[in-house]
């Protein structure tokens, strides 16, 4: 799969980013004619760090990781995936999170890594994903992206859904795909971004408040970043992926992988039985943190982009 289309120049919100300067910003097409939102920081000595997002979240929300690992070396490539950020929206309610086939996300990789070779950001490449970008970044790997090492925060490997509702949510959502309704909202979600909507008491992304307060400014200033819940057909097509990587065999690849002990999101279970069969990985439990590592408070965020170096530096 390749990039269908010559990239042009897309919009960057330096205003909210809090990114390093010297950023990039391409508009790229996929290969099935998807038009998606991508940023290069070239500078970095040791190599480059493409990182893929989770659900919801857009490249301004990562301009303090395009810091954090400038200053440890590394250049970073990310990316809106479709569906959100300012990627093609798929539907015609542009707040709901949708997706044809969640192996399209592979079109949107393959369109990054050619252009990140486009921009000659150098090599070798090291992956980190986050969330929904996990399971995209697992898939990935299976079907050999050219990375060195992985490095994976609260990877949406199963996602949490009550015991005693699961066969509902498989049943419900898989019945939506021929009746037609796919593209209704997942029970329990709506068109309101939960970041925008949630106030900071007992939020489940973050212990740092102003963390919390910088994703909210970021939305309060670009409200067309935002995003709100699944459609019942995205969250059908997850389950079924989430299902199908863990039937794999782990990767090769030498991985770490961080999950909070508040972790409320994903399903901690998968991210632990995949981890227990990943030869050369390692499992990072972090007292405290909550869903978004690399939103938490200074001293988890450290401990994760050093800990993600560490296994860069020693996989160049």
């Amino acid at each position: 799969m390749s990039a269908a289309a010559t990239p042009v120049e897309a919009p960057f919100h330096a205003d909210v980013a809090e990114a390093p300067g010297g950023v990039h910003c391409r508009w790229l097409t996929a290969a099935d004619g998807v038009r998606i939102r991508a940023a290069f920081w070239r500078a970095g000595e040791k190599g480059t760090v493409l990182l893929f997002p989770g659900r919801t979240e857009y490249i301004e929300k990562y301009g303090p990781a395009a810091g954090e690992f400038r200053r440890r070396g590394f250049a970073m490539a990310t990316i809106d995936w479709r569906g959100q950020g300012l990627a093609d929206r798929l539907l015609p309610d542009r707040m709901t999170g949708h997706v044809g086939r969640f192996r399209d996300y592979q079109h949107d990789v393959a369109a990054l890594l050619t252009e990140a070779r486009a921009e000659r950001l150098p090599e070798p490449f090291f992956l980190v994903a986050h969330s929904m970008g996990g399971a995209i970044g697992l898939r990935a790997l299976h079907e050999h992206l050219p990375v060195r090492a992985a490095a994976f925060s609260a990877p949406m490997w199963g996602i949490r859904i009550h015991p005693g509702l699961r066969p509902a949510a498989w049943a419900l959502s898989t019945l939506s795909r021929p009746a037609g309704f796919g593209h209704s909202y997942a029970p329990g979600t709506s068109p309101l971004s939960y970041v925008a909507e949630a106030p900071y008491d007992d939020n489940v992304l973050t212990t740092d408040p102003d963390m919390y307060a910088f994703m909210q400014r970021q939305l309060g200033a670009h409200p067309e970043l935002a995003l709100g819940g699944p459609s019942l057909h995205w969250l059908n097509e997850a389950l079924r992926e989430c299902l199908s990587l863990r039937r794999l065999r782990a990767p090769t690849y030498p991985c770490l992988t961080a999950l909070g002990s508040r972790e409320r999101i994903v399903d901690t279970g998968p991210v632990h039985r995949v981890m227990a069969k990943w030869l050369g990985g390692k499992l990072d439990l972090i007292e405290g943190a909550e869903h978004e590592v690399m939103m938490e408070t200074p001293a988890i965020r450290t401990h994760f982009y050093d800990a993600a170096a560490a296994l860069f530096d020693r996989n160049r």
